[in-house]
């Protein structure tokens, strides 16, 4: 009896819905130490697998990044001899707008991005 009525209640229960996907791309405005950078991001969400590629100003660099709760990703750039790692952590505040913050390691220093998704 207990085993028909916790299936009553699972099978009663409203449908959980999926998290929007970030697949496509996003225009990523970063201001780090008081510098604003302006990126073009292409995302592949598989799961919680995040891959893809940023262009800016410096270069097109490959992107590896997860979406489990929370939205990250990074990607390695050489900066006046440099090895450097951005990494964004963000959530979703819409469907079409990420935002969070930015830590350059390898630089010791951070800031805040937002992304929307391009139209």
């Amino acid at each position: 009896m207990t085993s028909l009525l916790l299936l009553t209640l699972v099978l009663a229960s409203p449908p959980q819905s999926q998290p929007p996907s970030i697949t496509g791309t996003w225009n990523v405005v970063a201001n780090v130490g008081g510098n604003q950078s302006e990126q073009t991001c292409t995302f592949t969400q598989k799961e919680s697998e995040l891959t893809g590629s940023c262009k800016g100003e410096r270069g097109t660099y490959p992107v590896t990044g997860k979406v489990d709760g929370k939205i990250t990703w990074q990607f390695e750039i050489d900066y006046e001899g440099q090895r450097l790692t951005p990494v964004y952590t963000g959530t979703l505040e819409s469907a079409d707008k990420i935002v969070g913050s930015v830590d350059v390691q390898g630089m010791g220093i951070g800031g805040e991005f937002s992304a929307t998704r391009a139209k």
